[in-house]
């Protein structure tokens, strides 16, 4: 389509609405502008066709025959335009709620709650996609990412939704109690995700001899879970990953970061925050309570 003899789209927008009000007043309440503004929008489309489009008539505005003409064709394609984006919205609104969510948290810490948020809102779907990568919610159209780290991050809105510092987990059979320093449990297998060197630096600091303890690394966090699980040896991951293991008495924690900036973060869109949105991330922040 050539655009070339079109005027501006705010300037027909400003004499659509003045037609259909039949007033310039009107039409600036309407697409909150200034009545100066609506009159100058209405001079530059005269200025354009080279005819007038609307005369004063007593205190309204009425068209020429050019400007009912004019504006009765852009009533039906605003109107078009209008049913379109309402469709789009109606389509989006009526899809499942996207959310992005690390395996672990996904597995360890949504899943045996989910199960609750579908008894109290039945109506609202949801399409889980667990995955280690740091999506783009824009670009992958998610709604929703649950993060792990010390946030903010930059384009998107991030709440902390509860921390999420070092644990040293293992089983009571392995560890019988907590222990002041990690130099302790150093004749012990450790099991650490890979290519996360803060476990590693913040366990060194807490005593550990890395260099010289035997350390295994695993490639996600469940794995790690997995086999502490059979006593087989120490691990360093998230307290909350393992909070469902710890309340049955599977697992215990032998050493836990005090304060800390990291944390599991609720990520959304600016520009995203449907009602069903609301009332999952609602849900969220009390499950996490």
């Amino acid at each position: 389509m050539d655009w070339a003899g079109v005027p501006s789209l705010q300037a027909l927008r400003a004499f659509e609405s003045a037609v259909r009000h039949g007033s310039l007043s009107a039409a600036a309440r309407e697409l909150n502008v200034t009545h100066p503004a609506i009159a100058q929008h209405v001079r530059k489309l005269e200025s354009h066709f080279r005819c007038p489009l609307l005369l004063r008539d007593g205190q309204s505005m009425r068209p020429t025959p050019e400007g009912r003409s004019l504006a009765a064709a852009l009533t039906d394609g605003f109107s078009t335009i209008a049913a379109a984006a309402r469709d789009l919205e109606d389509r989006d609104a009526a899809r499942p709620l996207r959310l992005s969510l690390t395996p672990s948290f996904a597995a360890n810490w949504l899943m045996p709650r989910i199960g609750d948020f579908w008894a109290r809102h039945p109506g609202i779907e949801l399409e889980l996609v667990p995955s280690p990568e740091m999506v783009d919610l824009r670009v992958q159209n998610f709604d929703l990412a649950v993060r792990y780290g010390r946030g903010p991050w930059s384009g998107v809105h991030s709440e902390r939704l509860m921390a999420a510092g070092h644990a040293v987990v293992a089983s009571p059979a392995l560890v019988p109690g907590p222990v002041a320093s990690l130099a302790e449990l150093a004749h012990l297998e450790w099991f650490t995700e890979a290519n996360n060197t803060e476990d590693l630096l913040w366990a060194e600091q807490c005593g550990l001899p890395v260099a010289t303890v035997r350390l295994r690394s695993m490639p996600t966090i469940t794995m790690v879970l997995e086999i502490i699980r059979t006593g087989h040896g120490v691990g360093i991951l998230p307290r909350v990953i393992a909070e469902a293991d710890i309340a049955r008495g599977g697992l215990h924690v032998v050493l836990e970061e005090g304060r800390t900036a990291l944390a599991y973060h609720l990520v959304t869109r600016q520009d995203r925050l449907s009602p069903d949105l609301r009332t999952l991330t609602r849900w969220l922040r009390r499950q996490a309570e």
